[in-house]
């Protein structure tokens, strides 16, 4: 059984206007392909929620400020069908950029505030291709429900944001980040490691997950990040990008540890930049 595939937003909306007939809930998982079990884990929760689950599979190139990472980004449609084939998935949408950006396409969606630092300052132009790319997903779509997963959790309150202030009637799920048994996120970038990186990147996870502990038990924050950030390094990264502790509710920076937090951090290991992030609580919570 192979999965169909649609590359027009006149077909896809021709499909789910069939399905909208019988009364169907429909889901979209959007993505960039090269999928893992982490795209896989939101597939599976989004049939356990709607009729009829469409996954998008489209390489944005509005989201990368580096051509030779959009240039590098795997692209690996048929083994993508291949993989959503048995979950029972009801439509890969692929459109070309064409479709996406058809000639003289002028428009740019703009989320301020929980877009600004974290992989926003150092991305210039990443979340505004992010938002206008999944803002044309939803409409595209039409779906009711869309699923995130909680590893690129800064992308996940943008969406959040962008579904709310557009008048967007669509339910944002997030899902939690999938693993390794090592640890290590799940990611497409994974696979640009060597295997010697492949060996050292778990360090992120553990020493995010450590400074996440100390934290919650009390410990200050200087001291608590600069532990981590010099675990981080003596592991083999050559830089940590950002470690942060932001409100898991808004993203807003904080200094003390008085609600639900997270903490949050980019590194890179050789030529691959890594993200993450780990749920800190207050004591008081735990």
């Amino acid at each position: 059984m192979s999965v169909p595939i649609l590359r027009t937003v006149a077909a896809l909306r021709a499909r789910v206007a069939s399905w909208r007939q019988g009364g169907a809930r429909v889901a979209v998982v959007p993505t960039m392909g090269a999928l893992h079990e982490g795209h896989l884990s939101l597939v599976r929760a989004a049939l356990e929620q709607a009729d009829r689950v469409i996954v998008t599979l489209f390489v944005n190139p509005r989201q990368f400020n580096n051509p030779a990472d959009l240039a590098a980004y795997p692209r690996t449609e048929r083994e993508d069908a291949a993989k959503l084939a048995p979950l029972g998935a009801h439509l890969l949408y692929a459109p070309d950029v064409g479709e996406m950006y058809p000639p003289g396409f002028a428009t740019t969606v703009s989320v301020a505030g929980v877009s600004e630092g974290l992989c926003g300052a150092h991305r210039p132009g990443h979340f505004d291709g992010v938002a206008t790319v999944v803002a044309k997903l939803f409409l595209q779509t039409g779906a009711d429900l869309a699923f995130f997963g909680e590893k690129d959790f800064q992308q996940l309150h943008v969406v959040r944001r962008l579904a709310r202030d557009l008048d967007i009637p669509i339910e944002i799920i997030a899902c939690p980040t999938v693993r390794e048994a090592d640890g290590l996120a799940l990611s497409s970038r994974n696979v640009r490691l060597t295997a010697q990186e492949r060996q050292m990147a778990p360090k992120l996870a553990e020493s995010l997950f450590r400074a996440a502990g100390q934290l919650g038990a009390g410990a200050a924050f200087s001291q608590a990040l600069a532990e981590a950030e010099e675990a981080i390094l003596a592991a083999g990264f050559a830089r940590v990008e950002y470690l942060e502790v932001r409100s898991e509710a808004d993203l807003a920076p904080m200094e003390r540890l008085d609600r639900p937090a997270r903490l949050l951090a980019a590194a890179w290991l050789g030529e691959t930049r890594l993200i993450d992030n780990v749920r800190v609580r207050p004591a008081s919570a735990a």
